[in-house]
């Protein structure tokens, strides 16, 4: 594992973007969360103790998108005109999609990725009960793939 202790990190700032145009910008970001069959079947069936999985995470994740200014110190905060948010049942895994549209100066990656990481953290909250194994560890359950699948500005 690197060291990092030569990296000097007191200079940090927000990348000036007054001189940008204002232009739509889109960007689609996908991950997915391993879960048990018996778990995504649970899901499926709206049968989770907690409740709809899937409502819960795009509600989730459409605040994540809206809030990524807050968590990520640099981020610009960005008018949101748009967030898709989907999912489709794999082999062993559910798959999130967010798709984020801004119409501003800078792209809205961040906020897409924001979108599916809270996503998928949010489908591991309502199911975790069910991942657990018998000395409360969590053996299929994992987080992998979290990137952007595509991006673009017109205009």
């Amino acid at each position: 594992m690197a060291e990092f202790s030569h990296i000097k990190g007191d200079a940090v700032r927000m990348v000036d973007i007054s001189g940008k145009a204002e232009v739509l910008r889109k960007a689609v970001a996908t991950g997915r969360i391993h879960l048990r069959p018996e778990t995504l079947s649970a899901i499926r069936e709206g049968a989770v103790v907690k409740g709809n999985v899937l409502a819960t995470a795009r509600v989730a994740a459409t605040m994540a998108v809206k809030d990524t200014s807050r968590v990520i110190p640099m981020c610009h905060p960005i008018p949101i005109a748009g967030v898709e948010v989907g999912f489709l049942e794999g082999d062993g895994f559910l798959e999130a999609t967010v798709q984020v549209k801004s119409t501003g100066r800078t792209g809205v990656e961040m906020e897409a990725l924001t979108g599916v990481a809270v996503a998928l953290l949010t489908v591991w909250d309502m199911v975790k009960s069910a991942e657990k194994d018998g000395k409360g560890q969590y053996p299929v359950t994992r987080i992998e793939g979290i990137r952007v699948v595509e991006k673009t500005k017109s205009g």
